[in-house]
């Protein structure tokens, strides 16, 4: 007999509910390993979610025109996989008894491309906010391109306390108050526990007063956790408001309904006691023997009642079909991003003049824009100074919807994450900008991007101690290998402003999954010239080149970015005196080791002693040189080129540490 009551839950709500429920119980169980209790209390509004409100249909679960649902706590993933099976996404049980298991479709986080119903990877606690920033506003720009007709969903984000507390949600809230983006709610799982405890030992915010305060509509939903009509008035509440996005504030029982969980730390990280698990399936009124027991029957039923969800998709459909040529392209955009399919021919710089990579960054921006439909372009408060303005372009805001320069603030991470998001709902390419010693700042948002494979272009500029003057606080010195040591990110440090413009345009063109951080000098850069220059343009995108060759070489010099100048300053004076040296450029190690062993091997040569010279830590150099000139030690605050010399990173230095090599050997 049933103890437990779910208010206002139809006969078959009140099934998924109690379904989910055991599962959050019986996978963390099975796996010795998982987040029960919240998923356990928010079953009911999931169910109601998806149920009454959500737009979707399972059995065409790539509909475009479908809101986004983001689980921002993605610790309780079991919640999204017990929603998928119940709904009809292909959830089966028996990859739920496969939950946190090798190669399985539910993994211990949710995974973009893994399970139905997950469009973005989220674990790290705030970022999920962010992420639906960044969908909201892809879907708010898309709807401005192609009108409501065919364009017009919401973004769902269920966040917990520690999304709340998460540095990450005040930049995001922020941010997304302060272009009024209307179409995202954000579901504040209101249950007061973490792991080390009550929230009170470290959180005394009044949360909806900030949300307020950062011109948010919010709505305390109270004590409804499990009142499917009162939750189901909320959400309604939420998607009706048009002027700016909604939090909603749902008080929750970490651990509902088992009795002695209930409100407690140990409810939140680790699995229930085969005792606890017994008394609540029978206050659900489920055969306590059974564990993972799912109804063969439940998936199709729900899908049969998404009569109003169903209706709204093949209804656009119709409107999509009769919208003729501008349907056509929004096909198009979503399927190429809004970005060429070829790099468009772009005007070289001179020869033996001295250019920034920065300012190649701004000349292939621009002609990129007119070309680039979804081309959305932005900085954390520094547009000019990276080279990212759209040229006469409105900035992106409730007025200008359409505006594809976004103005993000000084919040670089809220910025990374949020372009994730905008990556992934698709139909829009972001480009985000800042110094890359900042980048320390976005990292944490990189590294989903490169484990979700999101087609994003982060822009980092002063990428060395040449930002001089402003010293070791805005010197990158370990940079470079930290982005480098990350699986999938391809880092892209040009060798002069000819070639990063060459590889700007295969970067803003090339439809491959996964991010790009190019890497751009402040000051100014020798343009390659002759053979050199030829030798640039034939081999940069290979990632590895040899710059300059010698049949009787006795030496390699490998170098990036600002280094390869310095190479080619050392390799002509080494000339005069009859020393004949390789130089070797490695704008982007990922992609070189693409590249055929053969042609590494080629390029590398290590039949011969090679120095690697580059202004950034000398970790990891040791896979392509024998020894390294770099900074080991962070920067000092003086002009850029007696910082140069200062740690031997000077045409001069770098021909006498050749000669010191050659003579030892």
């Amino acid at each position: 007999m049933k103890t437990v009551k779910y208010e206002h839950a139809s006969q078959l709500e009140d099934r998924a509910i109690r379904e989910i429920v055991a599962l959050a119980m019986d996978a963390p169980a099975k796996a010795k390993s998982g987040h029960p209790g919240t998923a356990m209390a928010l079953a009911p509004l999931a169910v109601t979610l998806f149920s009454r409100v959500f737009r979707h249909d399972p059995t065409h679960p790539g509909w475009l025109d479908r809101d986004r649902f983001i689980l921002s706590c993605g610790h309780a993933s079991i919640l999204q996989y017990g929603i998928a099976r119940v709904f009809g996404y292909g959830i089966t049980r028996e990859d739920l008894l496969e939950f946190r298991q090798p190669h399985s479709r539910t993994p211990g986080h949710p995974e973009v491309g893994v399970a139905p119903t997950v469009e973005v990877t989220t674990g790290p606690l705030g970022q999920g906010i962010a992420n639906g920033v960044g969908m909201a506003l892809a879907e708010r720009f898309l709807r401005a391109s192609f009108g409501a007709n065919l364009i017009e969903h919401h973004t769902w984000v269920i966040a917990g306390d520690g999304c709340i507390e998460e540095g990450i949600s005040h930049e995001a809230a922020s941010l997304a108050g302060s272009l009024k983006l209307a179409g995202l709610t954000v579901i504040y799982d209101d249950n007061r526990i973490t792991i080390d405890g009550e929230t009170n030992l470290a959180l005394a915010d009044d949360t909806p007063a900030r949300f307020r305060a950062y011109g948010w509509n919010v709505i305390e939903l109270g004590e409804v956790a499990n009142d499917c009509d009162a939750l189901e008035v909320g959400l309604r509440a939420a998607k009706a408001e048009t002027q700016r996005p909604t939090l909603l504030v749902l008080r929750s029982h970490i651990g509902f309904p088992a009795l002695t969980m209930i409100d407690r730390r140990e409810a939140h990280g680790s699995p229930f006691s085969a005792e606890v698990i017994r008394d609540t399936k029978v206050a659900l009124g489920l055969d306590p023997d059974i564990s993972f027991n799912v109804a063969d029957d439940l998936p199709s039923a729900m899908v049969e009642s998404l009569v109003e969800q169903r209706s709204e998709r093949t209804h656009w459909e119709g409107r999509l079909t009769a919208s003729g040529e501008l349907g056509v392209r929004l096909l198009a955009q979503v399927a190429s991003g809004g970005v060429p399919t070829t790099a468009p021919l772009m005007a070289r710089y001179e020869e033996g003049t001295k250019v920034a990579t920065r300012k190649a960054m701004q000349r292939a921006i621009d002609v990129l824009a007119p070309l680039a439909p979804g081309l959305l372009s932005g900085s954390a408060d520094l547009t000019d100074n990276t080279g990212v303005l759209l040229p006469n372009e409105p900035a992106q805001s409730a007025e200008n919807p359409g505006g594809r320069q976004i103005y993000y603030g000084i919040r670089e991470f809220a910025m990374g994450a949020a372009m994730v998001g905008m990556a992934l709902h698709g139909g829009v390419r972001p480009v985000g900008s800042t110094f890359f010693v900042f980048s320390d700042y976005v990292r944490p948002a990189i590294r989903l991007a490169a484990l979700s494979e999101a087609s994003v272009t982060f822009v980092f500029t002063h990428d060395s101690i040449g930002v001089g003057e402003d010293g070791p606080t805005h010197q990158p010195v370990e940079h470079l290998m930290a982005l480098r040591a990350m699986p999938g990110l391809h880092v892209v440090r040009p060798s002069d402003a000819n070639e990063a413009l060459q590889l700007i345009g295969d970067v803003m063109t090339t439809h491959t999954h996964g991010p790009t951080a190019l890497i751009l000098s402040r000051q100014d850069l020798p343009v390659l010239r002759g053979s050199d220059a030829e030798n640039s343009t034939a081999g940069a995108r290979r990632g590895g080149y040899i710059l300059r060759d010698h049949p009787n070489a006795a030496f390699t010099l490998v170098a990036t970015g600002s280094e390869v100048g310095t190479a080619v300053g050392a390799a002509d004076e080494l000339e005069i005196e009859g020393i004949n040296v390789r130089i070797v450029a490695l704008p982007c190690w990922e992609c070189f080791e693409e590249q055929p062993k053969d042609y590494r091997q080629a390029v590398i040569r290590r039949d011969i002693p090679s120095l690697s010279i580059e202004a950034g830590a000398t970790l990891g150099w040791a896979k392509y040189a024998d020894e390294s000139l770099g900074i080991d030690t962070f920067g000092i605050s003086a002009p850029a080129d007696f910082v140069f010399e200062y740690f031997n990173l000077t045409p001069s230095s770098v021909a006498a540490a050749v000669r010191h090599r050659l003579e030892q050997s």
